[in-house]
């Protein structure tokens, strides 16, 4: 009589299981199915408009991810884009470089308030040499060129031209987008580390963020699966390597990898608690300009956010033009209720990254084509608004 009570109960509990992991599937089936709508519904118009041969796109909601591909990697071979295709992800590579620069903080390595010339003694005494790390890390430093200027090939000649270097504002007070100004924080930070940057990247952080198939130098043997990049006039081409391009544009990586670092970002992942802690640390807010906050390279807007707004903060004027800006004093802490973004282009590559830590919610959008900023905005705002309409406390898409 006991065995059959038993036996009883075990089937019970048997059904009861069955019972719940049918319902969970249920309940799972149609959250992939809306996501999938949601992002059809705004990637294909956007492809067809720009004439965008490859987008792959990834969503994380509620700390689960989800990956779409569309299209071809490259118009010659048709081979079709996938979770495995490499994308150049320009600009957001600084991203990267400021996580970089916040872990060498926590661990010692520097400090943000410290001035260039304590970690380059050949630039004490000149301009730059009393720019912080900071300025450095927020576009702040006083004026500097978008580009690395096309004369300097190397080291020595880039140092010669920060020994020289006269700003235009006083530190502190006009955001200036620039790539010189974080490629030269990501060198101080390689140099404070004492090893090489790429090898950091590489090999310590992408390793510490799970992040596979993702390079500065591609290995001959993923060359396969790097996606083949188009001008706006649909010309193939690729990113071509500089001085300081591995620390602002160089990195190619996944959409499986960048959504991600977008998890960690949003403290999903269980990471070792320094790293976590400098990954979140990037979201400090030092200044304000315009539409939006100057993070550690991030910029963020109080969420909920207009569309209208994401589009001004990412405008030309805000990219290309010298912003006046507000110190944040003390610096505004992380915290959940915001939209963080970042842009990244090359001359053959569009990519985009958003996320609201609040409502657990991110998007990566990469594509082989270098098509218009506000295209990709508009494009991330209308998913993610119309999954965060439909998200509920528990952690589940109704």
């Amino acid at each position: 009589m006991k065995s059959k009570t038993k036996s009883l109960v075990t089937a019970s509990l048997f059904a009861v299981c069955a019972i719940a992991a049918i319902s969970y599937a249920a309940d799972e089936a149609p959250a992939s199915d809306r996501i999938e709508s949601a992002v059809d519904t705004a990637v294909r118009p956007v492809m067809a408009k720009c004439n965008i041969p490859g987008v792959a796109v990834g969503v994380t909601v509620v700390g689960k991810p989800y990956v779409f591909s569309y299209g071809v990697a490259s118009t010659e071979t048709r081979q079709p884009v996938t979770r495995d295709t490499l994308f150049e992800i320009g600009s957001i590579t600084k991203t990267f470089t400021a996580t970089l620069a916040s872990y060498a903080q926590v661990c010692g390595y520097l400090s943000l308030s410290d001035t260039t010339s304590k970690h380059l003694p050949y630039l004490q005494g000149s301009k730059f040499g009393e720019v912080t790390l900071l300025h450095l890390g927020t576009h702040t430093p006083g004026g500097l060129p978008m580009q690395v200027p096309a004369k300097i090939g190397n080291n020595d000649q880039l140092m010669q031209y920060f020994k020289d270097w006269q700003p235009t504002y006083q530190p502190g007070k006009y955001r200036t987008y620039a790539n010189p100004g974080i490629g030269m924080l990501g060198l101080i930070t390689a140099k404070s580390m004492g090893e090489d940057f790429v090898g950091l990247i590489e090999h310590r952080l992408f390793s510490a963020l799970d992040m596979k198939s993702s390079y500065i130098n591609v290995p001959e043997a993923k060359m396969a699966d790097y996606a083949q990049g188009y001008t706006k006039e649909d010309a193939p081409i690729r990113m071509a390597s500089g001085v300081l391009s591995s620390e602002t544009y160089g990195i190619r990586t996944t959409i499986a990898g960048m959504i991600r670092f977008v998890e960690a970002n949003m403290d999903s992942i269980g990471l070792d608690k320094k790293l976590q802690r400098a990954i979140t640390a990037t979201h400090t807010g030092y200044f304000k300009a315009g539409p939006m906050t100057q993070d550690l390279i991030w910029e963020q807007y109080p969420y909920p956010v207009t569309l209208k707004t994401l589009l001004e903060g990412n405008s030309p004027e805000i990219i290309f033009n010298a912003t006046p800006v507000t110190e944040l004093n003390p610096p505004e802490e992380p915290h959940d209720n915001v939209w963080i973004n970042k842009t990244g282009s090359t001359n053959g590559f569009g990519a985009y990254v958003a996320f609201v830590p609040e409502r657990r919610l991110g998007i990566v959008i990469l594509a082989n084509k270098s098509y218009p900023i506000a295209d990709r905005v508009t494009t991330a705002y209308q998913i993610l608004m119309s999954l965060d309409d439909g998200k509920a406390r528990n952690g589940k898409l109704r």
